[in-house]
């Protein structure tokens, strides 16, 4: 376990070469470059958050709350004031107690996302992390309308070795969930996890399809803990996030999965998301491996970014 944590860390850092490259080093030469704590330098600063797809609205928490310290402080250097940067960023970023609750219960996850964003994987590993905890797992293959997705949901569930409930292309998404809630409950089964389609472009059309999934979710197992979780693509930057907003208006969504964060120069997008949405980061994907996908920590995620050595796995 330590090993994967250090080499999930590693890959992390790794990930983030490029947004480091254009956040850090910026941030470092204001740090150098300015005598004054002025308005100018938190310009400097403002400029290169927004640079690093942060996005305006976490770079301005990020910013009041710095400035709030430098004067709680009384700090007079500029490069005094790094340690209270990264540390809003640290704040903007925090998930909370309750982050992993269906974990711990008999729930139903949603997984929702247009395709290409790496759902159907997602799905395939945050099985196999979850049996590797111990639970027992069930998917459904709801997204019928891809033949592709139903066999790549199976092939998944042959990898982590969980079982897949599934009907013929085309068929009635609900009717698939309906058979998978049945399944769950005749099996005890801890975490159902629901592929769903992914098309936002015919959002009628989707939303129909959400509330009759939810509808049936409501009747056949009203106990369950439900969570919605969306996938987007890290590489996409603000592009992920005006994905999201749309996403929200179909579906009550309670987490993000971010993938794709090996090599993205968006990384900062995982702030901007935490933030302008209010919904928590909960998952972060950094590569192919089946345990390439690992609950999001917003203290490696930092630490990660502003090239540190990381403590959180020797805590």
């Amino acid at each position: 376990m330590e090993e994967k944590k250090k080499g999930f860390f590693a890959r992390l850092k790794e990930g983030l070469t490029k947004t480091r490259n254009s956040i850090v080093s910026g941030i470092d030469s204001v740090f150098r470059g300015f005598t004054d704590i002025d308005d100018d330098f938190y310009e400097e600063i403002e400029e290169i958050l927004i640079m690093g797809d942060l996005g305006v609205d976490a770079t301005e928490k990020i910013l009041t709350d710095m400035k709030q310290k430098v004067k709680e402080l009384h700090l007079k250097e500029p490069h005094e004031c790094k340690e209270v940067l990264i540390d809003s960023i640290r704040r903007q970023m925090d998930l909370g107690e309750n982050a992993y609750e269906f974990e711990h219960r008999k729930s139903v996850v949603l997984v929702i996302g247009v395709n290409g964003v790496g759902k159907t994987t997602s799905i395939g590993k945050l099985a196999d992390q979850l049996k590797a905890e111990g639970n027992s797992v069930l998917l459904a293959a709801a997204d019928t309308f891809r033949a592709a997705a139903i066999d790549q949901l199976e092939e998944w569930g042959k990898r982590a070795n969980v079982g897949v409930i599934s009907h013929k292309e085309g068929s009635d998404p609900a009717a698939v969930i309906f058979d998978a809630v049945q399944a769950a409950k005749a099996r005890n089964t801890d975490v159902l996890i629901c592929d769903t389609a992914g098309r936002l472009h015919n959002k009628k059309n989707l939303m129909e399809e959400l509330k009759k999934i939810n509808r049936i979710i409501d009747k056949e197992y009203p106990e369950a803990y439900r969570e919605t979780l969306l996938v987007l693509d890290g590489t996409t930057g603000q592009n992920a996030l005006s994905q999201a907003k749309q996403f929200m208006e179909v579906a009550d969504i309670s987490g993000i999965i971010l993938t794709k964060m090996d090599g993205t120069a968006k990384g900062g997008i995982a702030v901007a998301i935490q933030s302008e949405l209010g919904i928590p980061v909960k998952y972060i994907g950094v590569g192919e491996r089946i345990d390439d996908l690992q609950k999001f920590n917003s203290e490696q995620f930092v630490t990660a970014l502003f090239d540190r050595k990381d403590t959180s796995s020797e805590q």
